[in-house]
């Protein structure tokens, strides 16, 4: 696992920890000091702690203008035990909200296991988004964490997609891709 590094080839545009308006602002980094794990297993020194010690993640693009926000995940969710969602709710998503971010895109890749609890905190950032007509998509969740994910209906308020090598997409364009394609839905 220490290998697997956040999404880096759009840090010329985007960089979370030299934004004012991210939770990440003025975080500092190791490139050599492995300190945090997923359980036993050391992650690479890139990955935002916000409370969960199974779960990380990385803000790898913001757009203030366009109210939408790319986040890279990696370990396991766990809203059983460690309660996941509420952590992510109320550290992440509540404070990019306010600064008017409601169309999130989590790429859920390196998630590898996913254990539920409630659905409430899911209701509610549903909820709130949408009354912004914003969405929140999840892609390439592994098979596997999606059953578990649609076992609970979460997929109700997390749209689950796969969309190969979303690497090569700019920002912009991976956006308008997800959007586009929820607006032919609705129509």
């Amino acid at each position: 696992m220490h290998e697997i590094e956040p999404f880096y080839n759009w840090r010329h545009i985007y960089i979370a920890e030299e934004d004012p308006r991210s939770p990440f602002f003025g975080r500092k980094y190791s490139e050599f000091e492995y300190s945090q794990t997923v359980y036993n297993y050391y992650i690479h020194p890139q990955w935002d702690d916000f409370g969960s010690r199974t779960l990380y993640m990385k803000i790898i693009y913001t757009d203030y203008e366009l109210n939408f926000a790319i986040i890279e995940l990696l370990g396991e969710w766990n809203d059983a035990i460690e309660n996941d969602i509420m952590e992510l709710k109320r550290e992440i998503f509540d404070l990019l909200y306010q600064q008017g971010i409601y169309k999130y895109i989590l790429i859920t890749e390196n998630v590898l296991n996913f254990h539920s609890s409630d659905k409430e905190y899911y209701q509610e950032w549903y909820e709130e988004v949408s009354e912004m007509n914003g969405w929140i998509v999840s892609i390439n969740m592994p098979e596997a964490t999606q059953q578990d994910f649609r076992k609970k209906k979460l997929n109700y308020f997390i749209e689950l997609m796969t969309i190969d090598e979303w690497r090569i997409y700019k920002p912009y364009h991976l956006f308008r891709k997800i959007d586009d394609e929820l607006m032919k839905r609705l129509d």
